[in-house]
């Protein structure tokens, strides 16, 4: 199989920061390009089933701006010169624009954590890591934190 291109999901966890330095040292051995995702979730009323919070556009393209300079910060700086990658900022529901992504994208590999850093911790990202290891119209590699348990 050869990998030609590769999306790392990211969400500013510990185990997004292990899978994000796995997926660096898989697209420097492939010489693979690099798409680093990070995935802003639509706001939902949770007393409303399937509606959404509509934000004004000033805030929402402001919170768009602030997560796209954690993202650079984050990660973007820690990637090596010799590595091609870009980094993308997405919103809505997050397993499913990750697939659309992959799809749009011709993705080879997608590389994400087991779980991530929402306060239900496995619950919300592991179920995102679950819909994105059954629905990749690619390989997937789910990396585990050093130390997690099974």
């Amino acid at each position: 199989m050869s990998i030609k291109k590769i999306a790392c999901c990211v969400d500013f966890s510990e185990n997004a920061e292990a899978a994000f330095m796995t997926a660096i040292g898989m697209a420097r051995m492939s010489q693979a390009k690099l798409y680093v995702v990070h995935v802003l979730p639509l706001v939902v009323n949770p007393m409303v089933v399937d509606t959404e919070w509509i934000l004004p556009e000033g805030p929402k393209e402001s919170m768009i701006s602030d997560v796209k300079k954690r993202v650079q910060q984050e990660y973007g700086s820690k990637i090596p010169d010799e590595i091609d990658f870009e980094l993308v900022v997405l919103e809505g529901h997050v397993s499913s624009k990750i697939i659309s992504f992959l799809e749009e994208n011709g993705v080879d590999l997608v590389i994400t954590g087991s779980y991530g850093a929402s306060g239900m911790g496995l619950v919300i990202f592991g179920s995102v890591a679950n819909r994105v290891a059954r629905k990749a119209p690619c390989s997937v590699m789910i990396v585990r934190e050093k130390g997690e348990k099974p």
